[in-house]
């Protein structure tokens, strides 16, 4: 089988004979492509049965889909086969421990294992009890490891291994590192994580801390991302997004999708101290429905924790509910992509959304990355709806994180 290369990979399979390798780079280059073609099936067909082989990945979900898939697409079912029951698989003839490394409970999974090769997936992902276990189990004196990351902030413990004194070759890499990649869709990724700390890590691949603004070009140049037209006679879908509170402020926004983008056309804002009264569950609800009122809203997306205001909404039967999806750091890099990329707009009304855009910020003290819990409302309602309906609605997932 005939496979072209880039300079870093040829680089890679030169270099890679130290007990760990691992590759970490920007998005989009080349590191997981590398391993499942060439990589993977030269180490485990040089094993010499001396112990397991074990591939880690943020769940055993993330792996199949960005190792195991595109591998048994290559290779076939007959030399990658499927994950069966024990949490094995059967590939180029070993049978392979396919397990998951998010949270300690993979502990258990790892002890008293022998394992002569490793592989691992997302790494900047995983629980570092699990990474601490598979140090102690990597014991034959041929054991090999080869692992990929996206940059993430440097005070992670992978950074703090790969600095260290041990037996790591770490390869570093840019987006432009793999000359494979159509150029305009390079050009469209620098677009939509310029201004950010994704730029820093997805494009130019390198470790660096969130700190600052959170969405700070929106914040530097809010007429790009302002609508002036008149709302009324406005066609599209349209949806209401809501970050409910009682004692901290509700926000809701009532949202037009058309012509592959959203627009937050209203919003309601109350901030129960400032009112110095606290409203009840039927009192937000009915701030909906005069936000809604006149428009044919297809769904009402809900902070996932407000489970009194959701019954409250799907008691009244007037909407469909859908509980948010709330990963918070996920759902901030999805919703800065989507607002680059002119995708989501603000009509010129939504003054609390400008508000907090302009003060919504990571924590600079924070071991991993953290937003401030202050200013966040609005920017938790634009969160939910981005990461829940926008992120299907416009198939944001052009690229494999770990391609």
């Amino acid at each position: 089988m005939s496979m072209a290369l880039s300079n870093k990979q040829q680089e890679y399979l030169k270099l890679c004979s130290h007990r760990w390798n691992i590759k970490v780079g920007a998005t989009g280059s080349g590191k997981s492509w590398l391993d499942y073609s060439i990589v993977i099936p030269k180490r485990l067909l040089a094993m010499r049965g001396q112990g397991a082989a074990v591939f880690l990945g943020n769940t055993q979900g993330t792996l199949s889909r960005n190792i195991l898939t595109p591998m048994r697409e290559i290779w076939g079912e007959a030399l990658v086969g499927n994950i069966s029951s024990d949490n094995t698989a059967q590939i180029f003839g070993r049978r392979v421990h396919i397990l998951g490394a998010d949270n300690k409970k993979h502990v258990a999974r790892l002890q008293g294992m022998t394992i002569e090769y490793g592989y691992g997936d997302e790494m900047t992902t995983w629980d570092e009890d699990v990474f601490q276990m598979l140090k102690s189990r990597l014991r034959c004196a041929h054991s090999f490891f080869d692992g990929t990351a996206n940059p993430d902030t440097p005070q992670l413990f992978i950074k703090a291994f790969i600095d260290s004194d041990a037996d790591v070759y770490c390869q570093t890499s840019t987006i432009d590192d793999n000359p494979f990649l159509p150029p305009q869709f390079v050009a469209n990724l620098k677009k939509e994580y310029a201004g950010t700390v994704y730029y820093d890590r997805f494009i130019l691949g390198q470790w660096a801390i969130a700190s600052g603004l959170v969405y700070p070009f929106v914040a530097s140049h809010p007429d790009s991302y302002l609508v002036r037209d008149p709302i009324a006679g406005m066609n599209g879908r349209f949806f209401v997004s809501i970050d409910y509170g009682t004692h901290n402020p509700c926000s809701m926004g009532l949202w037009c999708v058309q012509q592959g983008r959203a627009i937050r056309i209203k919003e309601s804002y109350y901030d129960s101290r400032s009112a110095k009264r606290q409203r009840t569950d039927e009192e937000h609800y009915a701030a909906l429905e005069e936000l809604a009122r006149g428009y044919y809203i297809q769904s009402v997306i809900v902070d996932p924790s407000a489970a009194s205001f959701i019954e409250t909404i799907r008691r009244h039967g007037r909407y469909i509910v859908i509980p948010a999806e709330n990963n918070v750091i996920n759902g901030i890099r999805v919703t800065a992509t989507l607002l680059q990329s002119g995708r989501i707009l603000l009509h010129e009304s939504c003054t609390d959304s400008l508000r907090e855009f302009a003060a919504y910020c990571w924590d600079d003290g924070a071991q991993q990355d953290k937003v401030i819990k202050e200013n966040d409302h609005a920017m938790d309602d634009i969160r939910y709806f981005a990461a829940t309906v926008l992120a299907l609605e416009f198939r944001w997932v052009p690229w494999r994180e770990g391609a």
